[in-house]
């Protein structure tokens, strides 16, 4: 099973996907930099939290989904996964995710990552790579400037710039005429805004005058109609149950309400269950910490469903 590849592509749209039972991978965003000469792209950083080994039902389900398979074997793959990989850390190996990084055990038996410097997790700047300013010779510059200048020929000479003066009192007097006109029209101008300005407050007085001499009388007001919005439910679900029959689906939601939730129904997975969840949430942390006070008091079988709904 390619779990690195599956990884991989999870990276890509969501900031936190976690391996069960042995750590979660986790990006952030950075901007575009500049060390010396060399100017680095924006893009996420990739690191790897230990502590976060929960299922949450996101890696798992990529699994069924892309190989066809049950929920319970993706699981099982996955398991599988991470106990090979346990044991090459625990007898001394470094081991290479393709396209993510290596992990390797330091002198205090603590699992370590190291990410990969060549793979840039945000779809904003895919296919962008770092490049190098090289310096200029500006004694180089200098140089090739004072040769073009020699080389280059004086087209124009004293004698034909003083040939024909009576061109240059022409083109004085045009511009002083040009002036002239362009003053006229700047004053005539002045003259038109100022009329506009004056009947404009006029008609604004006129206005004001006949709205205060008005009077509203409304005999039969309408009733006030107060309006509720649905709220937006998020794409992370608690799922509380599958069930073949919608009848026994209602009963689960009739039975969740009885305690305090506020369960829903979001319609059929592709086995042609109905699903049953205790909540939807927006925020991905929010959710996972509803899903452990619930597998921790009401049902240990519960899991996280990540999946944007039809609207």
């Amino acid at each position: 099973m390619q779990l690195a590849t599956y990884i991989n592509d999870l990276l890509y749209r969501y900031e936190c996907v976690i391996i069960p039972g042995f750590g979660a991978f986790l990006t952030q965003y950075h901007s575009a930099k500049i060390d010396t000469d060399t100017f680095y792209p924006p893009g996420k950083t990739l690191s790897f939290n230990r502590q976060l080994q929960t299922n949450d039902g996101l890696l798992a389900n990529y699994v069924a989904s892309v190989e066809n398979c049950s929920y319970e074997t993706a699981l099982q793959k996955i398991r599988n996964f991470t106990g090979k990989l346990s044991l090459q850390l625990s007898e001394g190996e470094t081991v290479s995710l393709k396209r993510i990084g290596e992990f390797f055990l330091n002198g205090e038996k603590s699992v370590q990552f190291l990410p990969s410097e060549k793979e840039n997790f945000s779809t904003a700047s895919f296919g962008l790579s770092s490049f190098v300013s090289h310096k200029i010779n500006r004694e180089v510059y200098k140089e090739n400037v004072r040769t073009l200048e020699e080389k280059t020929p004086i087209l124009f000479t004293p004698e034909r710039r003083t040939a024909k003066p009576y061109l240059r009192y022409a083109a004085v007097g045009l511009i002083a005429i040009a002036i002239t006109g362009l003053g006229g029209l700047k004053i005539y101008e002045g003259q038109v805004q100022k009329h506009n300005f004056a009947e404009k407050q006029k008609a604004d007085m006129l206005v004001e005058s006949q709205i205060q001499e008005a009077t509203f009388v409304i005999e039969s007001p309408l009733p006030a109609i107060n309006v509720t919005l649905p709220k937006q439910i998020g794409k992370y679900h608690i799922v509380a149950g599958a069930f073949r029959i919608e009848d026994n689906a209602h009963k689960k939601i009739a039975q969740l309400t009885a305690k305090g939730f506020s369960p829903k129904l979001i319609g059929k997975n592709k086995y042609g269950l109905h699903q049953v969840v205790y909540s939807s949430y927006e925020d991905r942390l929010e959710a996972l910490q509803s899903l452990r006070s619930i597998k921790r008091t009401e049902n240990k079988d519960a899991w996280l469903l990540v999946q944007e709904l039809k609207k």
